[in-house]
């Protein structure tokens, strides 16, 4: 998986129990993914189309970091499918938990915000399996 993202938890990001609020992790991972698959498929118009279901498995504190990463999963013939983590990274011993994971499907757009291929080059470039 290739890094996307690092950022710091602060207070303020955090909820009444001292964890990082769930929909702000969201949004990082949502910002991180799009921007990947900007990158992947080779424009700036892609948009979220879903994400799969998102487990909570370790909780974020202050003063931790968290580290994004992303693959690519597949092609559609509009879209492209990530895999996308969040890890709760460790300045002591360098070593990574994993926080939540998820799929999410971007769609590569025009100008009017309608569906359009994703370019032929960049399948054969990346040479991973079309998905439905």
């Amino acid at each position: 998986m290739e890094l996307l993202s690092t950022h710091m938890c602060k207070e303020n990001d955090c909820g009444y129990h001292g964890n990082l609020f769930g929909g702000l992790m969201l949004a990082w991972l949502d910002e991180a993914a799009v921007a990947y698959a900007c990158q992947v498929c080779e424009t700036p118009r892609m948009v979220t189309v879903s994400m799969e279901k998102v487990d909570f498995l370790k909780p974020v504190r202050p003063g931790q970091i968290i580290k994004i990463y992303g693959s690519l999963e597949g092609f559609g013939n509009t879209s492209c499918v990530l895999r996308i983590e969040a890890r709760r990274h460790s300045t002591y011993n360098g070593s990574e938990k994993v926080v939540c994971q998820t799929k999410m499907r971007f769609v590569r757009i025009d100008g009017d915000g309608e569906p359009v291929p994703v370019s032929n080059h960049v399948k054969r470039k990346h040479k991973i399996e079309a998905i439905a």
